[in-house]
């Protein structure tokens, strides 16, 4: 995709407003925007004393955290499926 054909797509998350220029549609960067939210919303009420930063950076590391699980699930499934086909 060209850069005049690249989504914009105004999101709030955490109460900011962010601007997300990309390739998907805009329903998938509203959902992406709306999963981040919630879990720094979830983070944030059982540490209400930290920064935004800091917030941040643990949504990130929870988000990346839950990303490499599936990843490995993944591949074992197809592992799986691969013994199965031999």
């Amino acid at each position: 995709m060209s850069n005049s054909q690249k989504s914009r797509t105004t999101v709030s998350i955490y109460g900011q407003q962010y601007v997300i220029v990309g390739d998907e549609s805009s329903s998938h960067i509203k959902l992406v925007a709306s999963l981040v939210n919630d879990k720094m919303r979830e983070i944030s009420s059982r540490n209400p004393s930290l920064e935004v930063s800091k917030l941040a950076v643990l949504t990130a590391v929870n988000a990346v955290n839950d990303y490499i699980k599936i990843k490995d699930q993944l591949e074992r499934l197809k592992a799986e499926l691969i013994k199965e086909k031999d």
